[in-house]
């Protein structure tokens, strides 16, 4: 029985298409290489391990697992840096009590961050909105785009996709609940917290974009300072900074604590 099934296996994979194609069409629905075999067996009640299936299939020439020889994701980002941004909100609480989200887009290849905007309502409206400005902005400069990543927010409209598609860059969704696949993003929004927001006394919106906006080209500095020494891999961590010391919060103003907390480090 296994042998005809490999045959039967054998014979749709050519009717499904090329000899790249990762998954296998067996009475009508789709397998995915050896486990999914195996797993179709079981349910058929059929018990065998699945080493043997992975044996039988190999010696009938198929590959037992084409999902596995296909490009992870860590190579479909580093094969489309150039052309890959990624976006995600990220909270904060002002010295008022309000809560404010902001919105930021970092490039993959340079690790540029843009703030796109602040806001204490993310409505439907004010992201369509935000993400429409950098879209124009990106086709003005001629900026080659392809790929946005996102996770799976419900504050992106249904209109933000379609503003994106308009302007040739097709939104890319991470998993559920799996941040890694949108590490480079997540990596820059703990790093602005603990180097920034932690340490700053936020008195209200504006004063909050005026600490980020400052903050940017600090990071940004570091980073190129950093890539001009050394081999810069951009999917590496971002390079250690020195600590920062304790400050007591006396009768320091939120804006002195900013500056103090904005100015870019000396270390080489």
């Amino acid at each position: 029985m296994l042998a005809s099934l490999a045959r039967s296996v054998s014979a749709d994979r050519a009717r499904c298409g090329p000899s790249g194609c990762r998954c296998y069409a067996w009475r009508g629905r789709t397998v995915r290489g050896d486990t999914g075999i195996h797993g179709e067996l079981l349910v058929l009640g059929v018990k065998v391990a699945a080493s043997t299936v992975w044996e039988i299939l190999n010696d009938s020439g198929i590959d037992p697992a084409p999902e596995r020889t296909s490009d992870g994701w860590a190579v479909f980002l580093r094969s489309q840096a150039d052309a890959l941004l990624a976006a995600d909100f990220f909270q904060t609480m002002t010295l008022t009590g309000s809560r404010t989200y902001v919105w930021a887009v970092i490039e993959h290849a340079t690790r540029r961050v843009r703030i796109l905007g602040a806001t204490a309502h993310p409505t439907a409206a004010w992201v369509a909105q935000a993400v429409r400005n950098p879209a124009m902005d990106l086709q003005d400069a001629g900026y080659r785009v392809r790929f946005l990543i996102r996770d799976r927010d419900g504050k992106y409209p249904a209109l933000f996709d379609t503003i994106l598609a308009d302007t040739g860059i097709a939104v890319v969704l991470t998993g559920v609940q799996v941040p890694r696949m949108n590490a480079v993003m997540e990596q820059w929004i703990q790093t602005c917290r603990r180097e920034l927001l932690d340490r700053t006394s936020i008195w209200n919106q504006p004063h909050l974009l005026h600490a980020l906006r400052q903050y940017e080209p600090a990071l940004q500095t570091l980073i190129a300072r950093t890539a001009a020494s050394t081999t810069f891999d951009p999917y590496t961590r971002y390079p250690p900074r020195s600590p920062i010391p304790a400050r007591s919060c006396t009768s320091t103003s939120a804006v002195a604590i900013a500056s103090a907390d904005l100015r870019p480090s000396t270390d080489a």
